[in-house]
């Protein structure tokens, strides 16, 4: 799931930053073992930390452990479910201090640019854990990748899609999905009039907000010139769009505390016809009343498209090595393992995640989840965000923003300078 972070612990995390480039010791990792090394003859205890839901995911990717155990017994790996939320900062903190890091973290695609301008991380070339990199999708390779070396190796991708109850839609008149922001606001007040349920539920969220500012040709940054775009009038434009769906009432009022769980909780009971998710929540959906014994009822489309373009953001995790473990060649095995194409496969195939490895979409246990394939059209929108290290930064200024304008606290325009403004303090050097 996509979640913001709190005001403080952003603060915090700044603060670390800032300390850490200004003379902290970085941990330095070990040399790596050779790929030729008996990787059977490699023991020690290796700590993952999976950021993954601790319900649905989480018992998948515990299954994984006990086949890497059966293969390496004498390793034993360790699983500590850290929830999403708490794990960028509880991380950082942690590596700071040189105690609690995990060996091995499960993060998200924006925290590695970070994690590796910090000296947080082992460099991968020359290890089990860069295991045939060639076969790695194009866009979820780059996220693992700073300054011309590999931090990181991509778990899953994913990207936001339009997910939508076909019966409402259908007693609504419409037997397709929305494919412009427009046809999506008159579906949506349709829906309200003719199906008793609201149109749609928006996650009050930041990472949920770009498809609105991609539609429009926006964006947050223009990493080349190293400008602030979040202001520009592309982006205001896409997020007007969100203010008018709220306003006009084709959007339900949002929660702004805890948004995602009630948007996802009012679509799988039927009370809302269309959300914003992505695969992470197929699982999820798919239990709920109106689907669980209606699969079919349940329908997935790309986002939308605005004026420019349909966009939604490139997501996904990476398996990362903690520099300062203690167990780096147990370690780097373990990531081997848990990534290579025949594990993502199986998670494919439990959980309708999708493999990062184009290989894994051939293989057996992907391909016996349908939910895999409903998923290629999505994805072929996805925008690849700037994987610098200050990118995990970025989303809190906007959700504050966000949840201001869904409050109706702040018109568009004003929200998006006060953005602006904050990510200044964030990017050093960079113009308005």
């Amino acid at each position: 799931m996509r979640r913001g972070i709190s005001a403080a612990a952003a603060a915090a995390a700044l603060a670390l930053a800032v300390s850490a480039c200004g003379g902290q010791d970085s941990p330095t990792p070990s040399a790596a073992p050779a790929k030729s090394a008996d990787a059977s003859a490699v023991s020690g205890e290796v700590t993952w930390w999976d950021t993954s839901d601790a319900t649905n995911e989480g018992p998948v990717f515990q299954d994984l452990i006990k086949d890497f155990q059966a293969k390496y017994p004498k390793i034993k790996a360790n699983y500590v479910n850290v929830p999403f939320a708490d794990a960028q900062n509880k991380f950082k903190t942690a590596a700071q201090s040189g105690s609690g890091a995990p060996d091995v973290l499960r993060a998200e695609v924006g925290w590695v640019a970070e994690f590796a301008s910090l000296g947080y991380l082992a460099p991968l070339e020359g290890t089990p854990a860069l295991d045939k990199p060639e076969d790695f999708l194009a866009s979820p390779a780059s996220s693992g990748k700073y300054n011309g070396k590999t931090y990181a190796v991509p778990q899953v991708t994913d990207t936001l899609g339009l997910l939508y109850n076909k019966e409402l839609l259908k007693k609504a008149g419409h037997d397709a999905p929305p494919k412009t922001f427009q046809e999506l606001k008159q579906v949506a007040l349709d829906v309200k009039s003719k199906a008793g349920a609201d149109g749609l539920a928006l996650n009050v969220d930041a990472y949920f907000l770009l498809p609105f500012i991609y539609g429009e040709g926006g964006d947050l940054l223009d990493v080349v010139s190293k400008k602030i775009t979040v202001a520009s009038p592309q982006s205001t434009a896409g997020v007007k769009i969100v203010e008018d769906l709220i306003t006009s009432g084709a959007a339900a009022k949002p929660a702004i505390q805890d948004s995602y769980t009630n948007a996802e909780t009012a679509f799988k009971e039927g009370k809302v016809a269309m959300i914003f998710n992505g695969p992470w929540s197929n699982t999820d959906n798919l239990g709920g009343k109106v689907f669980k014994d209606k699969p079919d009822n349940f329908g997935i489309a790309p986002v939308p498209s605005g004026s420019a373009k349909a966009g939604s953001p490139t997501g996904g995790h990476d398996y990362a090595v903690y520099a300062g473990s203690k167990n780096l060649d147990a370690s780097y095995l373990f990531v081997q393992f848990m990534d290579s194409a025949e594990s993502q496969a199986k998670v494919a195939g439990k959980l309708g995640l999708l493999p990062a490895r184009q290989s894994a979409y051939a293989m057996p246990d992907a391909q016996a989840n349908d939910m895999i394939a409903k998923w290629k059209e999505p994805m072929a929108s996805a925008v690849e965000r700037p994987w610098i290290p200050e990118g995990g930064q970025l989303f809190q200024p906007l959700l504050e923003g966000y949840q201001k304008i869904a409050a109706g606290q702040k018109g568009t325009d004003a929200a998006l300078q006060d953005v602006a403004k904050a990510y200044q303090g964030i990017l050093k050097g960079w113009s308005l």
